[in-house]
């Protein structure tokens, strides 16, 4: 009887990851999902923090392998999970990312609008399943809630998923951004299952509170950092002002026949069924030399926003509690139309403000659930001595203006 292959792969967060399904092997090697290989986690953070070059594929293996312990932790407490349920839960993390586009959150609805990137995962996973006769039917039920048992969705997508463990360990790690840090290690062993849910044991209420404080550090030391910001609003400008410039007639091509497909379509809202085969051959590659190539365009608001991506040239931000003074705004217009010579009503390229919010935990959105020793649940929040009180749920709003200096 010949033994089931077995691999291993080193990853610098967790050590070892093993891969040992017939399914799994199958949909790491297709084609979609090696394009992760292509795609940066955190889109242009390494522009701040050198170090953040880590891709979507490593991330899928990350969350796969907390997967992996998760279930392993829970059935040690008695949870049933069959080995089916086992594999769908594995593959659906796998492909939970597979949907997104060339620099991960930054190009949402630019390329494609009117649809997540977690509409296209589900549209992708349809196709793999279709390919593999069926293999991944389960994993989808298990990906779209529609499955008995919740908690594995719960373990995918909420508030306590494999999928954020691993990015706050990995961006943390990649950053060296210690704040970051959490005890994942802890927090797998302190899920359980209660009625069909998945929730938190009494005893791990601070490695949860650490991991909520740990994200919300994150986010404004590293997701929202003025600078990364700047650099993805700028690359959202790019591919805008190229789509405009196409519109109008110009010439603008892309490096890539199917960035190009993607830019001159006049239709706003490209069907992504149409061209789903080839939105999965999109990656940040194609998005880079294009911009590499605009340096050189003769429209002076594209070749500034080029220039600036590929030198580290940002345009200036400036963070603040208050909305901008809107004299200063204007104040700041006409200076850039006079230096540069474009016209006021393209300005907006080169000057524009915007908010930056975040919510530490919004109990009315996801819960996290503490289960205690009498049998008793409760809200993370409505524990006593909470850390996260009432002030932790308030949205924190920041006000931004990006413009040529």
């Amino acid at each position: 009887m010949a033994h089931p292959v077995r691999k291993i792969i080193n990853d610098p967060v967790y050590g070892f990851i093993t891969i040992d399904h017939p399914v799994i092997f199958q949909v790491i090697a297709h084609p979609y999902y090696q394009r992760l290989r292509r795609i940066h986690q955190m889109a242009f953070a390494h522009l701040v923090y050198p170090g953040a070059v880590h891709t979507r594929l490593h991330h899928s293996l990350g969350a796969y392998h907390l997967m992996c312990n998760a279930i392993y932790e829970l059935r040690n407490k008695g949870t049933e999970i069959t080995p089916e349920e086992e594999v769908a839960a594995k593959v659906a993390i796998l492909l939970h990312d597979i949907g997104h586009g060339p620099f991960s959150h930054a190009l949402e609805n630019v390329l494609i609008k009117g649809v997540k990137h977690e509409d296209i995962s589900l549209r992708i996973i349809r196709i793999l399943n279709e390919e593999m006769n069926g293999a991944l039917d389960l994993a989808i039920s298990i990906f779209t809630n529609q499955y008995h048992k919740p908690f594995l969705y719960q373990l995918i997508s909420g508030q306590l998923d494999v999928d954020r463990m691993d990015y706050l360990s990995r961006d943390s790690f990649f950053t060296g951004v210690s704040e970051g840090v959490i005890g994942y290690d802890r927090i797998l062993k302190m899920l359980t299952v209660h009625e069909g849910e998945l929730m938190v044991e009494e005893k791990g209420i601070y490695s949860i509170e650490k991991f909520l404080v740990a994200r919300r550090l994150m986010y404004w030391q590293v997701y929202l950092h003025k600078a990364v910001l700047s650099a993805e609003k700028m690359l959202v400008r790019v591919l805008e002002r190229a789509r405009e410039l196409i519109l109008r007639g110009e010439t603008v091509h892309a490096a890539s026949p199917v960035l190009d497909l993607f830019l001159q379509s006049k239709d706003e809202s490209t069907p992504i069924d149409k061209y789903l085969k080839e939105f999965c051959l999109l990656d940040d590659f194609d998005v880079m030399a294009s911009i590499k190539n605009w340096m050189f365009h003769s429209d002076t608001v594209l070749r500034t926003l080029c220039e600036g991506l590929i030198d580290r040239r940002l345009l200036k931000v400036k963070l603040q509690a208050e909305p901008i003074n809107e004299a200063w705004i204007e104040e700041q217009r006409n200076r850039i139309c006079q230096q540069t010579g474009i016209s006021s009503a393209d300005c907006h390229y080169l000057l524009f403000t915007g908010e930056a919010v975040n919510t530490t935990y919004n109990p009315v959105v996801e819960r996290i659930n503490i289960l205690f020793k009498d049998g008793t649940v409760k809200d993370i929040s409505q524990v006593d001595n909470a850390l996260i009180s009432q002030a932790l749920q308030t949205p924190v709003k920041k006000y931004y203006i990006c413009y040529l200096k």
